[in-house]
């Protein structure tokens, strides 16, 4: 991008950071709290995206607004409370992001976390105080016992979530994974494949790390691109992904390129 490519450059773009989205509901939280952020003074244009499960997703939101000719982008997390893990990985992955992009991104800035805000003291007393906002909780009527099918899908997906993994950005590898299982129909498509969470795997200096069944295949490195990879060539056509999997030598290993 030219110097009068960026001289041309305007406003700000405020960009909502959650962390998961499993229904419509906390879709439309997230569209009305960017309609309301989009009425103050300084503002320019609102979006919102998720750092695990939900569409839109961090990267695809960022890439739009970066292609847009926004002079800052303000990106405004609202995670109580902040991991500290998962600050490392924004930070992180913005850099490797930028560095990634055919033209360079315009200004990006973060917000102060949310506790650490002046107002935060002053919504929680708002919180407190107001019977009107409170909701008064009963026992729940009990259910009849419900029976349960037992999976048919042939193959696990396990993203494991111990704590190098998820220093290297596992919550977002877990988010893009679940994202196109929902879009491609994993669960139904080719053998059927069924995801999960799980604690360490293992092999935490290749972080973040897959394991692949019936086969077993570790999988280590891996990024969004990796998981488009053993989603496309290994879940569906059974061919282990060997730029990314590792096998079980009986030797230490070190992740690759």
């Amino acid at each position: 991008m030219t110097g009068d490519h960026r001289r041309q450059r305007s406003g700000r773009a405020v960009l909502l950071l959650a962390k998961s989205a499993f229904a419509a509901s906390p879709i439309q939280e997230m569209e009305r709290l960017a309609a309301r952020v989009a009425a103050f003074d300084g503002v320019t244009e609102t979006a919102f995206a998720f750092t695990e499960q939900g569409e839109p997703s961090l990267r695809e939101t960022l890439e739009a607004l970066c292609a847009k000719p926004f002079a800052e982008i303000l990106i405004l997390p609202l995670f109580l409370p902040m991991e500290p893990s998962l600050l490392a990985w924004l930070k992180r992955s913005l850099s490797r992001w930028q560095l990634e992009a055919i033209e360079p991104w315009p200004q990006l800035r973060m917000a102060r976390q949310v506790s650490e805000s002046d107002a935060f003291d002053r919504l929680l007393e708002a919180l407190t105080q107001s019977i009107a906002d409170q909701t008064e909780l009963v026992p729940a009527a009990r259910k009849a016992a419900e029976g349960s099918l037992v999976p048919p899908q042939k193959r696990r997906v396990l993203v494991c979530q111990g704590g190098p993994c998820n220093a290297a950005g596992a919550s977002a590898i877990w988010g893009h994974l679940r994202n196109e299982q929902k879009r491609q129909n994993l669960r139904t498509t080719g053998d059927g494949t069924m995801t999960a969470k799980t604690t360490c795997l293992g092999p935490c200096n290749l972080a973040p790390v897959m394991q692949v069944f019936p086969e077993g295949t570790y999988y280590g490195g891996v990024t969004e691109r990796a998981v488009d990879r053993i989603i496309s060539e290994h879940l569906l056509e059974g061919r282990i992904v060997a730029d990314f999997a590792y096998e079980a030598n009986g030797r230490k290993q070190f992740l690759r390129g």
